[in-house]
């Protein structure tokens, strides 16, 4: 889907640079795929310690039957 964006051209052109990526279009496809693995890590992060864990859970048996 072709899209015009108006992108900072500092911005980049540090993020090329850092990423090591050849041309614009990967360097601003992998922020958004990271843009989007950081946000739905943060939505994961918000449900620690609401997940009451199960005492009797025994993960050293569980990982001898493997």
């Amino acid at each position: 889907m072709p899209t015009n964006l108006a992108i900072d051209d500092k911005l980049l052109g540090e993020a090329l640079k850092v990423s090591g990526l050849k041309t614009k279009k990967s360097t601003v496809n992998e922020a958004l795929r990271e843009f989007i693995q950081r946000r739905k890590q943060k939505d994961i992060i918000s449900i620690f310690g609401k997940v009451e864990m199960d005492k009797s859970y025994d993960y050293k048996r569980e990982r001898s039957k493997r």
